[in-house]
């Protein structure tokens, strides 16, 4: 292994105060938690106003930053509550903001341009030219998705130019951050908003889990991440217990510490703390198959150990103080504590009367340091003798000084009105895809002002391409060949759902159009996107009519099709069909209710679950125009030719559409 000057930050969660300080107690460098709101974990304890900057100078004293999660998508009118969020945030002393949505971290570089900003997961960042876009936006570290490889990890450190924080051990989606609407548009509950159902972990019509996935866990990689210079190694568990967070922390600090892998006996710790049937590394190690599946058995949680329960902050900071007393200048206290140094004055001492001031009233003052975190190493005191200061302006000066040792607080203002407005209008005219090209028919020519094909699949027929969702570093050149073919052929359009994807379509000379997946919910994400070069930009699937209508600017919104629930890297197909099913996109998942969920192959061997019912909005044409939709997108998947014609005959004559359908 290359030798380090400096190591990885570890970096712990801490849903409650008990487990942000069982953090503290595990050798934690850095913390991460929620606030009160707009953060992905809202049935955590989380913090707020004097509790969250209390927390906050806590980790400051023991030397560790805090991380504030701000990591959920927010509306228009959620947006000045955002800022007021991000606002107490900061001035609780946060080190830095971890944002998912980029109107709202656009928003927050405008009106505090010192706040620190980290891009989530939940951003689905998963390449370089992500990761370059981001820092465009203000963005300083960036989450890597956890579906990245090594070899891929390795080049995205080098190049990205950012800082980049990797999670290393705790419980996996098995979809993409940021790409998962499962439990939003199933359920009616948002992971996109912190309020995820976890559907992916309940059993399927068969009684089996083609959706749960083992914890990740890289303990045995970390020499390799090590080496490639990862700032920040992330632990997962925010709903985790404070002896979860305790110990496994404590595990990864001394492989950090110790520069080596988890042993067999390491993992087995790490096992016995939580496990869903053992660990996988296999997207770090590109083992995707079933062995990366698990559930949480009742074996599971008979060999779990809660270990000692956690009972507080055992260990103490080394403390050195120096005080002087001389007549004819106030008094000084100088303290010294994790390489930091305070000194403050005080009083001008005043001559005794009757007692003056020993050495032993002194230290009986200074040394009171019950409920602080530090314990006394060594007093230094240079009294004159004849003075006396009240015992009280001692007591204060000691307070005063161990104070001073913490960083200074910002103090930022929310602004109490925004001013929203994206150029350009609404689309007027409908768009579709398709999956197929044979799905494009002659009335679809004459209907749709745009038609698209998955880029893998471009005709002609079509006059634009559908990147995919996901494209690693090492899949960039083979996409920009496809691009630069589809070009040629005469595309001249690209829908663009990832931010890391809109140099590929510039450089191919297409006009972008921003996808679905992009998780516009607000004004500001579709004013950033604009200004990044984006045509216009189709809106979130999770919004409701009222909130499509807030949004002013170059916009649409699906108003057809079966919308896409997850992106997995990990082949669903094969768990619950088989691979030739797989390939010609006829494997479906059947809930414990019935429910069919079609499953598409992506490139190379990625997955795609669609809703189980299609959007259907054919006879609700005046709600659409007056939520601002005249235009509207249109998404076929596994629809015949004749029935694309039946749809766009529906749309025509406002009349509804038979079977189950699913409403915006």
């Amino acid at each position: 292994m290359t030798k380090q000057h400096k190591l990885p930050e570890l970096l712990a969660p801490a849903g409650s105060p008990e487990a942000l300080r069982a953090a503290i107690e595990g050798g934690a460098d850095a913390v991460y938690f929620g606030g009160s709101a707009f953060n992905a974990r809202m049935r955590a304890q989380n913090f707020s106003g004097e509790a969250m900057a209390e927390n906050i100078d806590l980790c400051h004293r023991y030397g560790l930053k805090a991380y504030v999660t701000l990591n959920t998508l927010c509306t228009d009118r959620e947006l000045p509550a955002f800022l007021a969020s991000a606002a107490e945030a900061l001035n609780a002393g946060a080190d830095a903001l971890i944002v998912a949505d980029l109107g709202a971290a656009t928003a927050i570089h405008q009106h505090f341009p010192r706040a620190e900003l980290h891009a989530s997961t939940q951003a689905c960042g998963h390449s370089i030219s992500a990761a370059r876009e981001l820092s465009k936006l203000g963005f300083t570290r960036m989450v890597l998705a956890r579906e990245v490889d090594a070899e891929n990890m390795r080049r995205f450190v080098a190049e990205c130019g950012l800082e980049t924080e990797v999670f290393i051990h705790g419980a996996l989606c098995v979809s993409h951050s940021g790409q998962c609407l499962f439990s939003s548009l199933v359920g009616g509950r948002s992971g996109n908003r912190g309020e995820c159902a976890q559907p992916c972990r309940l059993p399927d019509a068969r009684g089996k889990y083609p959706l749960s996935l083992k914890d990740l866990s890289l303990a045995r990689h970390i020499p390799a991440l090590m080496d490639m210079g990862v700032c920040s190694l992330k632990i997962e568990g925010r709903l985790k217990s404070p002896e979860y967070v305790r110990d496994v922390t404590r595990i990864f600090r001394t492989l950090l510490d110790e520069g080596r892998g988890a042993t067999d006996g390491e993992m087995r710790r790490l096992a016995a703390i939580f496990s869903r049937g053992g660990f996988t590394d296999g997207y770090f190690t590109k083992k995707i198959d079933h062995d990366m599946m698990g559930v949480r058995s009742e074996q599971n949680k008979a060999e779990s150990s809660t270990g000692a329960p956690f009972t507080g902050i055992s260990r103490r900071i080394p403390l050195d103080m120096r005080f002087t007393m001389q007549a004819g200048a106030p008094i000084s206290l100088s303290v010294t504590a994790g390489g930091k140094t305070a000194t403050i004055l005080g009083d001008m001492p005043e001559t005794a009367r009757t007692a003056p001031m020993d050495r032993a009233a002194v230290e009986r003052c200074l040394t009171k340091l019950g409920g602080t975190p530090y314990r006394l190493q060594s007093l230094d005191t240079s009294l004159d003798a004849g003075l006396m200061v009240p015992v009280s302006r001692l007591n204060a000066l000691r307070r005063a000084a161990l104070d001073a040792l913490l960083p200074e607080k910002c103090a930022v203002t929310a602004p109490t009105t925004l001013t929203l407005q994206a150029e350009g209008a609404r689309a007027t005219a409908p768009t579709a895809r398709f999956q197929r090209p044979e799905q494009i028919t002659l009335a679809a020519m004459r209907y749709f002002e745009h038609l698209y094909l998955p880029l893998d699949r471009y005709t002609p027929a079509a006059d634009g391409v559908v990147l995919p969702p996901v494209i690693l570093d090492d899949e960039v050149e083979g996409v920009r060949q496809q691009l630069q073919k589809a070009a040629a052929a005469d595309a001249k359009h690209a829908l663009v759902g990832n931010l890391g994807h809109l140099a590929l379509a510039r450089e191919a000379g297409l006009v972008p159009h921003g996808d679905f997946r992009l998780n516009v919910t607000n004004t500001a994400a579709l004013q950033t996107l604009l200004s990044l070069g984006f045509a216009d930009v189709l809106l979130s699937p999770e919004l409701t009519l009222p909130q499509l209508r807030d949004i002013h600017g170059a916009t649409d919104a699906i108003v057809y099709g079966r919308v896409p629930l997850m992106v997995l890297e990990k082949c669903v197909g094969t768990e619950v069909g088989s691979c030739k099913a797989c390939a010609e996109d006829k494997n479906q998942l059947v809930d414990r209710r019935g429910e069919k969920f079609p499953i598409l192959r992506l490139p190379p061997h990625r997955s795609l679950i669609l809703n189980s019912r299609p959007t259907v909005m054919s006879d609700k044409k005046e709600e659409l125009q007056r939520a601002g939709l005249v235009g509207g997108h249109f998404l076929f998947t596994l629809e015949s030719p004749r029935e694309v014609d039946a749809v766009i005959s529906a749309y025509q004559k406002g009349t509804p559409l038979a079977g189950a359908v699913r409403r915006i």
